[in-house]
């Protein structure tokens, strides 16, 4: 396809945009029976001319369907240029015995390009890699126009569980992509600001971490590690079925039944929380001696 490109116009940019598009007018449109010779040439001979035919009688369509996703704050130019590489692997792949038009096959690989190029442009953050996630992308603005929803807002609950129910995503899906969506795409740290007493500065300059401190995070996780082998030791004064009980009931993610226990035990449900509750009251009762002892100043 490489010798395809040199018959294809040069778009340089928004600028050249109404240029480019009076010329791909002067190419012809092609009758069935013309485009069905020319693909035999090229599936059967790899025939470069009529490649070129081919893609150039196309391009109007790329430009149509460019246009048609101007709603995502992209050059139209850079739409159509990759919505022409598209266009030239659906004629690559196309197979004109299968007896439908270029224009119908090309149509899919236009825009999967064009729909590519926007995911990628869109945010440096993966906006959606499911084939749900990404028609999620391309209708929500459709669905939300339909449904006379707002556009600097968040969604109905009502809104959000139609469009989820319609498109086969989940409901938070709709929430965190219309909430992305709203905030447009990604904006650069470097933008010059202006203060309110006419001092400059960039974006970056305003942002405040909100996060913790470095030492507030390492003093957290030495804190954490410090409870844990308190907690350890401390478990060292139940006996065995102490430990498993309390364990089972309160240091697992999904707890046990009294009732479980009960039969674990072969004893009734009011013993199986008796022993819980000594248990626990040992632990706490120990803890408190091992902190006593690990961090209360020695007498002098």
């Amino acid at each position: 396809m490489s010798n395809v490109t040199t018959k294809v116009p040069a778009l340089g940019g928004e600028q050249s945009l109404n240029r480019y598009l009076a010329e791909i007018k002067k190419f012809p449109v092609l009758t069935a029976e013309q485009e069905y010779m020319l693909a035999k040439r090229y599936a059967e001979h790899e025939d470069p001319e009529a490649a070129a035919q081919l893609v150039t009688s196309h391009l109007r369509l790329v430009a149509k369907i460019a246009m048609g996703y101007r709603g995502y704050g992209l050059p139209v130019s850079d739409l159509i240029s990759e919505g022409n590489v598209g266009l030239m692997q659906g004629v690559k792949k196309f197979e004109p015995e299968r007896g439908f038009r270029l224009a119908t096959y090309a149509m899919w690989w236009i825009k999967a390009s064009m729909q590519e190029f926007i995911l990628r442009s869109w945010s440096l953050v993966k906006m959606g890699t499911t084939a749900a996630q990404k028609k999620l992308f391309f209708n929500l603005r459709r669905m939300k126009k339909e449904l006379e929803a707002y556009e600097d807002s968040d969604l109905h609950p009502d809104d959000v569980t139609e469009i989820a129910t319609t498109l086969g995503v989940a409901e938070q899906e709709v929430i965190n992509m219309n909430r992305r969506m709203m905030m447009g795409g990604d904006g650069s740290l470097n933008t010059k600001m202006r203060g309110d007493e006419g001092e400059s500065g960039q974006w970056q300059d305003w942002l405040v971490d909100d996060g913790p401190l470095q030492d507030e995070t390492v003093a957290d996780a030495e804190e954490a590690e410090v409870r844990h082998e308190m907690l350890g030791e401390a478990m060292e004064s139940l006996n065995d079925r102490e430990k498993h009980i309390l364990t089972e009931r309160r240091l697992t993610e999904n707890p046990q039944t009294l009732e479980e226990l009960s039969q674990v035990y072969d004893v009734s449900r009011e013993r199986i929380r008796q022993i819980e509750v000594r248990a626990f009251e040992k632990l706490q009762k120990a803890m408190k001696a091992i902190a006593g002892e690990r961090f209360m100043p020695n007498p002098v």
